[in-house]
Formats: C-alpha cells, sequence, structure tokens
C-alpha cells in the first residue's frame, strides 16, 4: 500500500470570538479534507514532547517517526542538508532570519517577508563584510529562501550551547533582552561572537541599497539579523533503513526538504512553490501524483497556513485552509483515483499556530487517515473537536508514521 501525507503547517487552532467558538478548520469550507476525515479514522497525535521546542523541525521529526530525544539538533543543520552547505563535525549552524527591528522591538521575523532576491542581495553583502576563512571561529553565510538563510561557525570553538530566541515568538518585544546569550562556559566566544555579527550587520543593513528601496516604496528593511536553532549535524536511519520503503518530499521549505534528504528521501522541487499562501498547489499536486507512481511514500509540505497564523491573519488562515483543500487535496485525491491506485491518504498539521497568539503551541494536533479496505468511524470533519472523537488511539512517537505506512494495522 502506497502512502500520501498532507500536512498543513500550523494548520490547527484554538477556538475564536470572532467565529462564535470555532476554530479555523471547523470554519473553513474544507469539503475534499473532510472527506477523508468522514471515510476514513480521526485521532489526535502528540507531536512535540514535553519539554523541546514548539517548533516544526521537533513536529516534523514526530510525524516521520523519529524520536526528537536522539535525533533533534535545531533546524538549522537540517536546512542546511537542503541548500547544500556541508558541515564538518565541529560546525554549529544556526537558521539566520532576516528580520525588521523598529524602535528597538521585533517588528516581524520576516523583514515584511522579504524576497529572495532582494535577501541574496544583502546575505551577499553580508558575506563578504561578515565572512571570515581564518581564526578562532572561521563564518559563514549562506542565502536561503526569503527571510530564511544559514549562519555556520566553524572550528571547535563553536558551540551550540547558546540560548537563541526564535524570532517568530517574540514579536513586539524588546530585542534587546532577547540577545544570544551562552548556557556554558564553553560556549562564552560563541555568545561574543554571535552578539558581535548582529551588531556589526545592522550598521550595514541601515545602508543597504535594497532596505533603502524597501523604505522608499513603504516596505519594512531588513535591518537585523537574527541566528536561532543552533545545533550540529544530526544521525538518522533512512526511511529505507528502518522501513525499507522509497520515499519522497515536497515542499517549499528548506527545513522539510532537508529532513527529507536526511531521512533518504527524495526532494521533488517544485517550480512556483513559495512557501507563502501564494504557493504553487497545483504543481505540487500534479508532482504528488506524478511522484507516488514510483515511490512508496510522498510527503506533501505547505507552510502557508502556518505563515498566517504567524501573521495573526484570521481570514487569510480561513483561506489557506481553503486552498490547501480545493488547490491541494482535492487534485491530489482525483489524480490518484484517474491512475488506479491504492493509496493511503493522510492529513495533519505539524503543530498549532494560533492566531490568538501568533506562535507555535504545542498541544496534539488533528488527524485523518482514509486507507482503503478500513471501516471508517463516527467522525464527520476534519478538525480539532472530531479528532478527539476519534476511533484511532492517542498517538506519540512513531505511531502515527507506523499507522500510516500500514505497520501498525490497529
Amino acid at each position: 500500500m502506497k502512502t500520501i501525507i498532507i500536512l498543513g503547517d500550523g494548520m490547527s487552532d484554538y477556538p475564536i470570538e470572532a467565529l462564535n467558538g470555532k476554530t479555523p478548520l471547523q470554519a473553513a469550507y474544507k469539503p475534499h479534507i473532510d472527506r477523508i476525515a468522514r471515510e476514513g479514522r480521526m485521532g489526535l497525535f502528540e507531536t512535540i514532547p514535553e519539554g523541546f521546542p514548539k517548533g516544526s523541525e521537533v513536529a516534523n521529526l514526530s510525524v516521520l517517526g523519529y524520536d526528537p530525544a536522539k535525533t533533534y539538533n535545531g533546524r538549522a543543520v537540517i536546512e542546511a542538508a537542503n541548500m547544500g552547505v556541508v558541515l564538518g563535525e565541529d560546525d554549529v549552524a544556526f537558521r539566520l532570519n532576516l528580520c525588521c527591528i523598529e524602535n528597538g522591538l521585533i517588528k516581524n521575523h520576516s523583514a515584511g517577508h522579504i524576497t529572495t532576491e532582494e535577501a541574496g542581495q544583502i546575505i551577499e553583502s553580508l558575506n563578504e563584510a561578515l565572512g571570515e576563512d581564518s581564526g578562532e571561529m572561521p563564518v559563514d553565510l549562506h542565502t536561503g529562501v526569503s527571510y530564511r538563510h544559514l549562519l555556520v561557525l566553524r572550528g571547535t570553538a563553536a558551540s551550540p550551547k547558546v540560548n537563541c530566541a526564535p524570532p517568530h515568538d517574540h514579536v513586539g518585544q524588546r530585542a534587546e533582552d532577547l540577545l544570544p546569550s551562552a548556557t556554558s562556559d564553553e560556549a562564552k566566544s560563541t555568545e561574543a561572537k554571535l552578539r558581535s555579527l548582529m551588531a556589526r550587520a545592522a550598521g550595514i543593513l541601515k545602508v543597504h541599497p535594497v532596505n533603502r528601496k524597501r523604505v522608499s516604496e513603504g516596505k519594512d528593511p531588513a535591518n537585523a539579523i537574527w541566528p536561532w536553532s543552533p545545533g550540529r549535524k544530526p544521525k538518522m536511519a533512512t526511511f529505507q533503513e528502518r522501513y525499507e520503503i522509497h520515499g519522497a518530499v515536497i515542499s517549499a521549505v528548506d527545513l522539510i526538504m532537508g529532513l527529507g534528504l536526511y531521512a533518504g528521501m527524495d526532494v521533488v522541487r517544485v517550480e512556483g512553490a513559495t512557501g507563502l499562501w501564494d504557493t504553487n498547489y497545483e504543481s505540487k499536486a500534479a508532482a504528488c501524483v506524478k511522484a507516488i507512481q514510483n515511490h512508496d511514500l510522498v510527503y506533501v509540505h505547505v507552510e502557508a497556513t502556518d505563515e498566517a497564523g504567524h501573521a495573526k491573519d484570521l481570514e487569510l488562515k480561513i483561506k489557506c485552509i481553503e486552498m490547501l483543500d480545493s488547490r491541494l487535496v482535492r487534485p491530489i485525491i482525483e489524480g490518484v483515483e484517474k491512475v488506479g491506485l491504492e493509496v493511503t491518504v493522510a492529513v495533519l498539521s505539524d503543530h498549532p499556530t494560533p492566531v490568538s497568539t501568533g506562535i507555535h503551541a504545542a498541544d496534539p494536533v488533528p488527524v485523518a487517515i482514509l486507507r482503503p479496505g478500513d471501516s471508517p468511524d463516527k467522525t464527520t470533519s476534519y478538525d480539532e473537536e472530531q479528532a478527539r472523537e476519534g476511533s484511532l488511539p492517542f498517538m506519540r512517537g512513531d505511531d502515527f508514521i507506523k499507522y500510516a505506512l500500514g505497520i501498525d494495522k490497529r
């Protein structure tokens, strides 16, 4: 049996007064996702174990059945894999956001969702000014997508034991209170290095031509760099080694594609995949239908719902759920039926990103799984409340991936 997993990042949420106590999933018109719940089975899945960061890096490790206690080393090292950045055993990688800071406060974590083209020019300038090939702690900066980039500190002096605040969790707070801080004596030099790079970058960004142009157009400037989620490269068994299956991953986000690479999956790159609400849903769906014909598992990830949650944009979040349904789930189901394949289809969120807070939460997420031949339970729609009434036992660890793959029949 082949398996397609469709993940709406940050899609689950809390009841909202403006929706008369409904969640965005309950309010959205999503007949095709609801069909998966109605004809399949539902349940809840704890994707973020207690004590771990409430982020997509931990949650997606759990979705794919990896134990974060054994494999979690920050998100930057996973993104580095997809960016083709080779890390040495002692190197420490950091996700590097381009942010907008205004009046000393973090205005947003994305520099107003700066374009990749603009960001590329900025990172190139920063690497010329801040990059170092030698010394105690050589520095590399690498361009990613939009506001998401990579900072690598190389050599034995670099340490991942630094407390770095995720900027998307601290919008509106004083940047000075959130600067990197060492959690051990060995990391004091890393703390100093990071703070120095941030201060030097601020002076460069203040006068950078890209930012001058953005300000003239009424857009937020990328006037700060923000390193976070440090780690060294992980060691992970592949899906072939674990389950003897051949998988593929489809996403616009370096984190998810990098995780797929570590898991030994093929990365299917889709033109027009943006990681935002304007992503190319149709091409992702077509790529999924094509990939499932010669893979055992296809993992389709959509970031748009998470970004809408971070923006606290309720209307956009509902719209993103509805586009996920009509422009991705519908053509995937229809495409699979057209080619005559028997496929298990699972839909879930990796974690909630409530519009009320704009930050990730660790609550269990709703899961719907439709497997040919399985009798349905009594659930009728895909949402948080219905999931509590579903027949699937509460899932932790690798429960979800084993059930989705048919290894655990329940």
